[in-house]
């Protein structure tokens, strides 16, 4: 077991137990060409929640030809109908290796908190290079702004239909939000409510327009259509703010 990360939160034995159940057959299938595999993601979070996310899983193998992955398939466990529910990547040592400067921001997020389920530590050897982290960041922020500004097109008449969408674009800021303070040479915190206000501090953003996105996901209150339409285009607004102060951000 590898050593306890400050930016990680221990999760529940039930998950653990779950997770080594769902590994069990695909372990058995790899054989020799098994090395590791890891908890990954929210689950080492606060604010974990296993009804609206799923648990990610990292996999390392020796190699991952099409016979090894002819020999998980068989064997790949069914997703049970009751939490939780698994999200595996696979990948070779190798491939780790070769992937670590093209998706920074993933693998400084995986080094930084990760469990080790079973298998030795292949991970926690890493070195992520950060040359080409703001040109990520400042890719996923492009990328993400220009969905949210298509489903509100399409949807703004609708905004009901927004609401869906506002809460799957939080998952996917948490990571992308933690980066931006890595840029500015901050470690950001395990709590994204914090991660949140603090990027909106350093860049100058409206914080509630920002972390309403995440309280959207993680509420259990039905919001009205026009609450939706209202937080969707503060957002987005923030988003594009965003965006603008990553292009001209320069690092040492």
């Amino acid at each position: 077991m590898v050593a306890r990360v400050a930016s990680r939160i221990e999760p529940a034995p039930a998950i653990l137990d779950a997770a080594r159940r769902w590994l069990g057959p695909v372990r058995g299938a790899l054989g020799s060409d098994f090395l590791s595999c890891y908890l990954t993601g929210s689950v080492l979070r606060h604010g974990f929640d296993p009804r609206k996310s799923r648990v990610n899983l990292l996999v390392v193998t020796r190699a991952l030809g099409l016979d090894v992955l002819d020999r998980v398939a068989k064997v790949w466990p069914d997703d049970e109908r009751q939490p939780p529910h698994f999200e595996p990547l696979f990948m070779s040592e190798g491939q780790v290796r070769q992937s670590l400067d093209a998706f920074p921001i993933e693998w400084i997020e995986i080094h930084e908190a990760h469990l080790l389920l079973e298998g030795h530590d292949v991970v926690g050897s890493l070195t992520v290079p950060r040359d080409n982290l703001r040109l990520q960041c400042e890719h996923e922020l492009r990328v993400k702004a220009l969905r949210l500004r298509h489903r509100y097109l399409a949807n703004a008449r609708q905004p009901h239909r927004l609401e869906p969408e506002l809460k799957a674009v939080a998952s996917g800021f948490s990571a992308l939000f933690r980066a931006l303070l890595r840029l500015r040479g901050e470690e950001p915190s395990a709590e994204t409510p914090r991660v949140i206000e603090r990027v909106a501090d350093l860049y100058q953003l409206d914080p509630q327009a920002l972390i309403g996105a995440y309280l959207a996901r993680h509420g259990d209150r039905r919001m009205l259509p026009e609450e939706i339409l209202a937080l969707y285009r503060r957002f987005l607004g923030e988003v594009d703010r965003l965006v603008a102060a990553i292009d001209v951000l320069r690092v040492p």
